[in-house]
C-alpha cells in the first residue's frame, strides 16, 4: 500500500477480513476503508450456507455470480444465479438467507457501510 493507492488480489485479501475488501471495518488510513460501500469476494464450498437468516438489515445489496451455483433465499421466493454474470439487488429491509450449491464465487456489494451487521465468527 502507498498513500491513497492499494493493489491487491481479490482470493488472498478475502479470507483477511471475512471476504471484505472494502468497508467501514478497515483501518482509517487504508484506502479500502469507506463508509459508503461495502465489497466482498466470497468464496463458499459446496454445502456452505448461511448460519441464520438476516433479518431487518437497512442496507442495499448486489451478488454477482463468477462461477458456481448459488442460491438466495427471500422469504417470499427462492433466487438461483447459476450463470456467470447472473445477480440479485434487494433493498433496505428484506430478509434473506443463502446457499451454496456448487462451489461458488460472487461478488457482494453493499452499501451504505455500517457496523453492527457481521455474523460472528467462531
Amino acid at each position: 500500500m502507498s498513500g491513497n493507492i492499494y493493489v491487491g488480489n481479490a482470493g488472498k485479501d478475502a479470507p483477511l477480513d471475512s471476504g471484505w475488501l472494502l468497508g467501514h471495518f478497515k483501518e482509517a488510513d487504508d484506502p479500502r476503508h469507506t463508509d459508503v460501500v461495502e465489497v466482498k469476494w466470497g468464496i463458499h464450498p459446496q454445502g456452505d450456507e448461511r448460519p441464520e437468516w438476516v433479518r431487518g438489515d437497512e442496507r442495499t445489496a448486489l451478488l454477482v455470480l463468477v462461477s458456481g451455483r448459488f442460491r438466495v433465499e427471500f422469504p417470499e421466493r427462492s433466487v438461483l444465479l447459476e450463470q456467470q454474470g447472473d445477480y440479485v439487488v434487494w433493498g433496505p429491509g428484506v430478509d434473506h438467507s443463502w446457499f451454496a450449491e456448487e462451489e461458488s464465487v460472487l461478488v457482494t456489494v453493499r452499501w451504505p457501510s455500517v457496523s453492527g451487521y457481521a455474523v460472528a465468527r467462531e
